[in-house]
């Protein structure tokens, strides 16, 4: 049997694993060496035998399928280690996650952190024991009864939902038996550096009428130094987490009683969000868009032309009895298409109209569920800017690479640029009751998108069963400081609305066609793009977007009527500015300024107000110099015109 592996191919006996292969070939790294990927890209244990000739891939932590078999198998560990010190615990799921594992427990009470130390240790005490995973597979029936006399409950559901004629795998580590694909490390020994760093709630199976069971985060690394490192940056993310700055700077708050996923914007982060939406809008109008401004709400008629009645109708807030049809029952927006497409059927079009470019600042209301809602990043009710563009077939191309240039041009200026990923999203062949349109109407729209997003040159991933009900979409997916992957930015090809919506136009040849429309955001969920601000620029907003742009100081009380002229003038070039006049020391103030995060101060005693100068300071702490309150003024101005990123 032939083995193809890094590159050169190895004779080896019927059987052998590339574990077995690489103790011979490379004995000094096989430490290093986690799993198998197969060439059809499937993953099997380093040691699982090989019956046929293939190229093979071993893994290491350093590669993204390594690091999930190792991420993993520190979750079976954990698991190993709680049914052994609370045996009644009953197991739900406990898969790897991006940057460590996580395990759902069905608990009587609630783990404490005493408790978690506990878990570590035996953890600990597991992984020396050089525990070695056991695979082995049974039927469906056999495995049923197995969970049901280990008292498994939810492993039993799990597998119930399965087909009956499913064979299943499962891992052995001594005494500890869990229903599991792999694959997972050759020894528990590798497991020398792991934290348990969460304690949650989660539901079962992600569903609020389900038990909420308790989940336990962790992460597990190679060395104990990588460990420190990675806990290290988490709390650095914590201190950027929005949730944190958001509220410690005045950008936002929440109140219970108002309702969960319905923030309050204070004034700062008012601020910001009306100069984001201005210059959106600005932008937009000078690419040709025409703005409308549409009701919050409609009658559920307009959503089940749309499809969102049959489609969405969970994720929608509705008015009335919706198991009445002959009530007036009313729903708020969950998008502006079905409200935008009124205004181009105002009145007839022709191909002279066309491409026409809507866009909206709209308010949207989306019935998350409790565990999604985050913050700014994940909301009931939100403000986002949306446009649909009506266009000839022959348009599309054209008018998607403007779409696609309005959203890098944004994300640019934001300096976002580095933390995006671009998402192909496509429909799930195998699930086609969650669409509307033939099978034979996505393969064009998605090859179509494909050969855009291909001609353009961009880098993107495909993930199938993402894609909007009625077409494919472009989403730019940006990362908050969790690691939790969400979109910024969508633009989506639609062959389906227009002509459930009767939208038509003259062409050329003088027959009526329909649109093809395309949905697009240029900025996305100003909530979120909020939030991802804050955390990207740790509160320190640049310039342009800052709350306060200026802040003028007084030494003593003898400088008020100067610093009422500075701050005026600050205004009147078209910058936000405050001054500070009261009776603190000035260290004070410039402390204040920049725990608040204030750009720039202009600091201004006796001296200053005879010359009619200021002390410019910047809130990295650095002395500007001293110069002419106008040059001040100035200085800020062109950084608030040239959107400069600090």
């Amino acid at each position: 049997m032939i083995l193809t592996m890094f590159g050169n191919e190895y004779e080896v006996a019927q059987g052998s694993s590339v574990g077995d292969l690489l103790k011979a070939e490379r004995p000094d790294e096989l430490k290093q060496f986690l799993a198998v990927k197969l060439a059809d890209g499937n993953m099997v244990d380093l040691f699982s035998p090989i019956s046929e000739n293939m190229e093979v891939t071993p893994v290491t932590f350093a590669d993204p399928e390594g690091r999930k078999v190792f991420f993993h198998s520190a979750s079976h560990l954990m698991a190993m280690a709680v049914k052994a010190l609370f045996p009644a615990v009953k197991l739900a799921i406990g898969p790897a996650i991006e940057n460590g594992f996580y395990y759902d427990f069905d608990v009587a009470e609630p783990f404490t952190q005493e408790d978690l130390k506990k878990i570590e240790k035996e953890m600990t005490r597991f992984a020396k024991k050089s525990i070695r995973p056991e695979r082995f597979t049974m039927e469906r029936a056999s495995s049923i009864k197995m969970m049901e006399e280990a008292g498994e409950p939810y492993k039993v559901e799990l597998i119930q939902d399965l087909p009956e004629d499913e064979v299943l795998s499962f891992y052995r580590m001594g005494d500890f038996v869990d229903l599991c694909v792999g694959p997972h490390l050759p020894n528990l020994s590798y497991l020398k550096a792991f934290k348990i760093t969460q304690i949650a709630g989660a539901y079962w199976r992600g569903s609020e009428k389900n038990k909420m069971l308790s989940r336990l985060y962790g992460t597990a690394y190679p060395t104990k130094d990588e460990l420190a490192a990675y806990l290290e940056h988490v709390e650095d993310m914590k201190r950027r987490d929005h949730n944190k700055i958001g509220r410690e700077l005045e950008y936002f708050t929440t109140v219970d009683y108002i309702g969960q996923g319905l923030p309050i914007i204070l004034p700062k982060g008012t601020t910001v969000m009306k100069v984001l939406q201005r210059w959106v809008e600005d932008e937009e109008e000078r690419r040709g868009y025409l703005q409308t401004k549409t009701p919050l709400m409609a009658k559920r008629d307009l959503y089940k032309i749309s499809g969102h009645w049959g489609h969405y109708r969970d994720g929608m807030f509705i008015i009335g009895d919706a198991d009445d049809e002959e009530a007036e029952v009313f729903a708020l927006r969950p998008m502006t298409c079905p409200f935008q497409f009124q205004a181009y059927l105002n009145r007839s079009r022709s191909y002279r109209d066309l491409p026409m470019r809507l866009n909206e600042t709209s308010t949207l209301f989306r019935n998350e569920s409790s565990g999604e809602m985050h913050g700014l990043i994940r909301v009931r009710q939100f403000t986002i800017s949306e446009g649909h563009l009506a266009c000839m077939p022959e348009q599309v191309e054209e008018e998607f690479r403007g779409c696609l240039d309005l959203a890098q041009y944004m994300v640019k200026t934001l300096g976002l640029d580095d933390d995006i990923s671009y998402r192909f999203s496509k429909w799930d062949e195998n699930n086609r009751d969650k669409y509307i349109g033939a099978p034979e109407e996505w393969e064009n729209a998605q090859n179509q998108m494909r050969h855009i997003l291909d001609d353009i040159g961009i880098d993107y991933f495909e993930a199938d069963g993402e894609a909007a009900f009625y077409g494919p979409k472009l989403d730019i997916q940006i990362k908050n400081v969790h690691g939790k992957e969400d979109t910024l930015i969508t633009i989506q090809i639609d062959f389906q609305l227009a002509e459930r919506f009767g939208m038509e136009y003259t062409d050329r040849d003088g027959k009526k066609k329909n649109p093809v429309v395309i949905h697009r955001t240029s900025i996305g969920c100003y909530e979120r793009t909020l939030a991802l601000l804050l955390e990207k620029y740790a509160g320190a907003m640049p310039t342009w977007l800052s709350p306060v742009q200026a802040r003028v100081l007084t030494i003593t009380e003898r400088q008020e009527d100067f610093a009422k002229e500075v701050t005026a003038a600050l205004r009147m070039a078209g910058l936000r500015a405050e001054a500070d006049t009261r009776n603190e020391k000035i260290g004070y103030k410039v402390r204040e300024a920049q725990m608040e995060k204030v750009p720039w101060m202009l600091v201004m005693g006796d001296r200053e107000a005879e010359e009619k100068t200021v002390t410019v300071r910047n809130r990295k702490g650095e002395n500007v110099g001293t110069m002419p309150f106008q040059q001040a003024i100035a200085i800020i101005k062109e950084e608030n015109e040239t959107k400069v990123i600090d």
